[in-house]
């Protein structure tokens, strides 16, 4: 009898993909995936550990599942990811719930290691994260319409505050071929959205082409038939190429949306961020944005409570984001980080006062957002339709404007019944907080 493996998938896009790799390196093998936890024989629970709420959402994870273990038939818990790769060793010794540990750059050895959890025994594997190969091969686990497609792993970046180059190695890029080969797989399969993924997304191609090459990704993977959206995620600005930008201007398949994470708008918090951009750098990279892509919308997140960073800081950032009236835009409150330079500076800010800071720019970009939301009532939107809500009978979806399980929703009545992954156009009637309502034409 084949033995059943249950999954947890934690964190960001990118592990997301990791997750699909090895739910087809285990098929391959003769595992039985099971969707509910209390069917498994072994559960893996995929981490994160970026910082400390990821790292403590994936311990309350692992915990969870361990009661299966004490109260249920469930024989093994395997912990890979993010979190594995970070402590290592240090998960056995501290949680004896868990027999085995599989690091970000032994994906290929996930079937040994749930062999060993359902046998009771214990097993690690760390290799070489700037050695392992990338997995072509991958369960997609999304909607049927639209896939994320990770385009170059690991990061070179080095920000004071991220433990990412640990934890994923140095960067590189996956071979064009093989990513048109894997889009093109996508597309037979249905997918009409791609959504690309890596650390640094704009570097793509440097390491392996010797010059930037997203905008010729770009052109191949518009090519192909069946892909209708192609959405940019995990850009930098200061390598944001004229060719990207031209790409999004007039290429009708790179939908009209970036995201681009800034951090911070201070000279002095960028450089002890170790940032290469400066408020000059990024001001012109906006305004280069805004006039060669009129209708663009700009997705970006910033770091509150950052050590060092003084009110004169926190009271630029405020006015900044006021004046640019970002599209999308998210906060996050510094983490202390250990074995980060960021983690040993000096002027570490109370965590009282980060909280604030954090509540007075969200409260500040939710008004924002309203705003922005409002100039859309009247206009008509392309929709990627998801669903079907039984209780508010209504649909609902997204448009090139919003990216999966990060942006808002567009919700809108229809005359006929539709389909999921179906395309539509929508006008736009209301604002519903983050989210639009309005009418299928």
């Amino acid at each position: 009898m084949a033995i059943k493996v249950g999954f947890v998938s934690l964190g960001c896009p990118k592990n997301l993909l990791d997750t699909e790799n090895m739910l087809y390196l285990l098929s391959q093998e003769g595992f039985e995936i099971v969707a509910e936890d209390v069917d498994a024989d072994v559960i893996i629970v995929n981490t994160c550990a970026f910082i400390q709420s990821a790292k403590q959402e994936a311990i309350d994870n692992i915990l969870d599942i361990a009661w299966l273990k004490e109260n249920h038939t469930l024989k093994g818990i395997v912990v890979t990811g993010c979190l594995a790769e970070r402590y290592r060793e240090e998960i056995l010794e501290r949680m004896p719930e868990v027999d085995c540990v599989v690091g970000t750059g032994s994906i290929s050895k996930i079937a040994e290691a749930v062999t060993a959890a359902y046998n009771k025994e214990r097993y690690t594997a760390f290799d070489d994260v700037n050695e392992a190969p990338f997995q072509n091969n991958r369960i997609v686990t999304t909607p049927d319409y639209f896939a994320y497609i990770k385009i170059a792993e690991g990061c070179d970046n080095c920000c004071t505050y991220c433990v990412i180059p640990q934890i994923r190695g140095k960067f590189r890029s996956r071979s064009m071929d093989d990513i048109v080969g894997e889009a093109r797989d996508l597309a037979a399969l249905g997918v009409k959205e791609l959504c690309l993924v890596a650390q640094d997304t704009t570097r793509y191609g440097e390491d392996i082409y010797g010059t930037y090459c997203l905008d010729s990704l770009l052109k191949a993977l518009s090519e192909i038939d069946g892909i209708q959206w192609i959405r940019l995620m995990y850009c930098y600005a200061d390598r944001l190429t004229d060719g990207v930008i031209d790409e999004l201007a007039d290429n009708p398949k790179v939908v009209k949306y970036i995201d681009m994470p800034l951090q911070h708008i201070s000279d002095d918090v960028l450089k002890r961020m170790n940032r290469r951009d400066t408020e000059s750098s990024i001001r012109e990279t906006i305004t280069k944005l805004r006039s060669r892509v009129p209708d663009i919308c700009i997705r970006t997140t910033f770091i509150t409570g950052f050590p060092g960073e003084t009110e004169e800081d926190f009271k630029k950032l405020h006015e900044f984001i006021k004046e640019m009236r970002f599209e999308r835009l998210g906060v996050f409150e510094y983490s202390q980080e250990e074995n980060t330079p960021a983690h040993d500076m000096p002027d570490q800010i109370p965590e009282r006062l980060k909280r604030r800071r954090y509540d007075i720019l969200m409260k500040e970009q939710r008004r924002i957002h309203k705003e922005n939301n409002e100039k859309r009532v009247g206009l008509t939107l392309k929709v990627l339709c998801e669903g079907y809500d039984k209780a508010a009978e209504t649909y609902y979806g997204r448009s090139a404007y919003d990216a999966p399980d990060i942006d808002g929703k567009v919700y809108f009545s229809a005359p006929r019944r539709l389909r999921d992954g179906e395309m539509v156009d929508v006008s736009v009637t209301e604002v519903l907080d983050y989210d639009l309502y309005g009418r299928a034409l």
